[in-house]
């Protein structure tokens, strides 16, 4: 049925089209370990079942075409793969950030064609729509012509469009976690030398259900670049007068004490403190999962979202509405924001059979503070993108 309803309207928009072939690429969540991927951090993600879907179909010519039934409102956008490939300010410059990138290292890529897209993650949502959309098109583009890239490989180039075309400068996190998934796991993954571990997502009688705020926000013009720059700017008073680090995530909770005297602006100490406590929470939870302390991982799951509210300043109203409100709720063992912060999604840890209890709770709560209904949904994890 997927297929055939993703068949039926690239078949609308490219009424000539012919062989359609299909991909799918997931979001993601992040169960601990957050702005501290561009601090050389550990971090726990994985991908969910909600994602990017694309119909495709090869052209004669060297020319993409592409339409998504999430932007209607820009029609569709057609680029030659032998022009310069320009910035547009829209959702197409994830994929021309990643085809960009590509022919920057001298790859080939000549294969026009078709794409019809539609995504059921919600934009601007802390579920990487972006990161998902840029792997979905590495994937594809490494198909079509044939290129000899790895899995891996794929996941730089999406992380290089978005720091070098896009202007965000993100983390790898977003687009590992899409890029190198496996249902059922979640990856401890070490962002500063890329090694990483599978582990496997058990939780018991427990599910992890995303609330989302349904306030969006765009990264790009939030504060996320901002913290980047506290956080390089504490990194670089720790390394004049306390001890040479390549990242701030080698550092320890116990070396704070130090870290205070050097860093005189307590904004950027504070940036810094929670970018260490951060790094310890999700080798705690890791070493909890690891002997099925699922009620110490929602400890540490609501102080990290302490963290990031206090510390580093992302939250903002609706987030921390929807985070209360979840852990005051009988049957929720932890909550908290996720994603680059300011708007989006938060997630939270709870007993199965109190999840009907709790999304009632929650979504009441928050449409009488907020004047507008969250979205709440169970998520499940999955494979990473792939051809379906």
């Amino acid at each position: 049925m997927l297929k055939e309803n993703l068949k039926y309207h690239h078949c609308l928009v490219f009424p000539d089209s012919k062989d359609i072939t299909y991909y799918f690429s997931p979001g993601r969540i992040n169960i601990i370990g957050e702005h501290i991927d561009y601090n050389g951090g550990l971090v726990f993600p994985c991908a969910i079942s909600l994602g990017t879907y694309a119909a495709i179909s090869l052209r004669d010519d060297d020319t993409i075409s592409l339409y998504s039934e999430n932007f209607k409102e820009n029609g569709v956008i057609s680029f030659s793969l032998s022009n310069e490939l320009l910035k547009t300010g829209i959702w197409v410059d994830y994929v021309k950030g990643v085809i960009s990138e590509m022919k920057t290292d001298g790859h080939r890529i000549t294969k026009g064609f078709n794409a019809y897209i539609f995504g059921n993650l919600p934009n601007g949502a802390s579920l990487s729509s972006s990161a998902s959309l840029e792997l979905l098109f590495a994937e594809i583009v490494r198909e079509l012509n044939n290129l000899e890239l790895s899995d891996l490989d794929l996941v730089k180039y999406s992380q290089r469009a978005e720091n070098n075309f896009v202007g965000l400068h993100c983390g790898i996190m977003d687009q590992f976690a899409i890029g190198m998934s496996k249902k059922n796991y979640a990856i401890l993954l070490d962002c500063a030398t890329l090694k990483y571990d599978y582990a496997p997502l058990e939780l018991g009688d427990n599910v992890i259900l995303i609330m989302n705020t349904n306030k969006r926000r765009d990264l790009v013009t939030s504060k996320y670049n901002e913290r980047c720059a506290e956080c390089a700017e504490g990194l670089q008073l720790i390394r004049s007068n306390y001890k040479e680090v390549t990242h701030l995530c080698e550092l320890e909770v116990s070396d704070l004490p130090e870290i205070e005297k050097v860093i005189a602006d307590e904004v950027v100490y504070r940036r810094v403190r929670h970018v260490i406590s951060e790094m310890g929470r999700v080798k705690k939870t890791f070493e909890a999962l690891q002997i099925n302390n699922i009620e110490l991982v929602g400890k540490y799951i609501n102080e990290s979202h302490k963290s990031l509210k206090e510390d580093y300043e992302v939250t903002g109203l609706e987030l921390d509405t929807i985070v209360k409100l979840a852990q005051s709720c009988e049957g929720v063992l932890g909550a908290r924001m996720i994603g680059a912060g300011f708007a989006g999604c938060a997630i939270a840890i709870v007993k199965s059979s109190a999840v009907e209890a709790v999304t009632k709770k929650v979504k009441a709560g928050y449409l009488e503070k907020i004047g507008y209904d969250c979205n709440i949904y169970i998520a499940e994890s999955n494979n990473r993108t792939t051809k379906i």
